[in-house]
This record gives structure tokens, sequence and C-alpha cells, in this order.
């Protein structure tokens, strides 16, 4: 599933650098596509924790047996959850992008937009997959890899109800970087409520995957 998604997700990178420079490039496009995906997995994790809880029951009262397929779909879920925080944690604390101070003119908080639609799609998963059939878990896969590809491509990483759970809003917001006067917009996480014709410190990764952090924040 990775594999696919990685060639999906490098499909719109198509430039071609010279000698050593176009190695290092195109490492650092594959990390970035790899985080991408991460990224990814970590916003269907409320969904993985549901079939863990309800795989886990299921065995205990006897309605499906311990056997190989149910121990790897098992593995297979607490891999992708471990994945998944590893690419959050990456993104939140490793981030490696120019850090700017930005006044914010105009917000509105988008989280409601997003979160129930992709929570139902959650309890449909775990409640109508029975995955203790391989005729099942292929199919469930292949949703994943279909979802991805269009998650990862499009960049909808403003789309993870993982972190709404985690206590952060969702902001489309309006704001001018210091110094200048030219408005701009993009798609922020925040815990807690933003401050209009305030600056913060916020570290731009793209349009739709931005983080404001409260101890950075201007006076």
């Amino acid at each position: 599933m990775f594999s696919v998604l990685l060639y999906a997700s490098s499909k719109t990178y198509q430039h071609k650098p010279e000698h050593g420079d176009g190695i290092v490039l195109n490492t650092f496009a594959h990390i970035t596509h790899m985080k991408n995906i991460l990224l990814y997995l970590s916003a269907f994790i409320p969904m993985y924790v549901l079939i863990i809880i309800k795989q886990s029951i299921e065995v205990l009262i006897g309605n499906i047996k311990i056997n190989w397929l149910n121990i790897l779909v098992l593995s297979l879920l607490v891999l992708v959850i471990i994945l998944g925080l590893l690419g959050l944690n990456l993104e939140i604390r490793h981030r490696n992008q120019t850090t700017s101070k930005i006044k914010i003119i105009d917000k509105q908080n988008t989280t409601d937009q997003h979160f129930l639609g992709y929570f139902s799609l959650f309890v449909l998963f775990a409640i109508s997959f029975d995955l203790s059939k391989l005729s099942m878990l292929i199919i469930f896969i292949c949703i994943l890899i279909m979802v991805g590809i269009v998650y990862v491509k499009n960049k909808l990483f403003y789309i993870n109800p993982f972190l709404n759970i985690l206590g952060f809003n969702f902001y489309d917001i309006t704001y001018i970087e210091e110094h200048s006067t030219t408005k701009q917009t993009t798609k922020i996480f925040f815990k807690g409520d933003l401050t209009l014709n305030e600056f913060y410190f916020v570290k731009i990764k793209d349009e739709n995957f931005n983080f404001l952090n409260t101890k950075l924040k201007g006076k």
C-alpha cells in the first residue's frame, strides 16, 4: 500500500535537476512524499482503534477464533497507528520550514465541515467490515489505497479527525506577514480560539497544513 501511494504522490514532481543536485532533490522529494503518506495514515487512527476494539471483543466473546489472519490484521493496524503517530510527530515537532511572523486579519473555524463526514466513514468501516475474512481485508486495503491516492495527491492534510479529537481546531485564515501588506490565505491547526489582529509565529508547510504555537504568540 505504501509503495502505491508513494508512486502516486511522486507523479506531481517532474523537474529534471542535473548531476549531484538531482540525487539530493530526489531523495528530499521521496522523504516528503513518505511524510505525506504518514500524515494520511494518521487521519485514520480513530478508525484503526475502533477496528482493534471490535476485533478484540469478537475474540474475547468467541465469535471469531485467533488465527494467522486475525493476528495479521491486528499487527497491521498497530503498525499503521505507530506510523501515523510518527508522521504527526515529525510534522509537529521536527519541521524544517522557515518560521514566519504573521498577523491574522480574518478566520473561519471549519472543523465541523470535515470532522463529521470522516468520522461517519470510520464508524461505517469499523462496523460493516469483517476483517476476519481475507476477501474483506483485501477490499479494505484497496479502499484505503484509493482514498489515500486522492488524499495525498490533492494535499487534503487539513482533513484529520485525529487532530480534532486531540483538541486541535481547524481554521481557514487570511493573514499578512510582518512588514508586508499583501493578504494571503492558508489552512491551520490550532488548539484554542484565534485572536484577530494578533501576531503569531507559524511554520508554513503549504496552504493546506500548518500549525500555530501558543507558546510563540506575539504580544
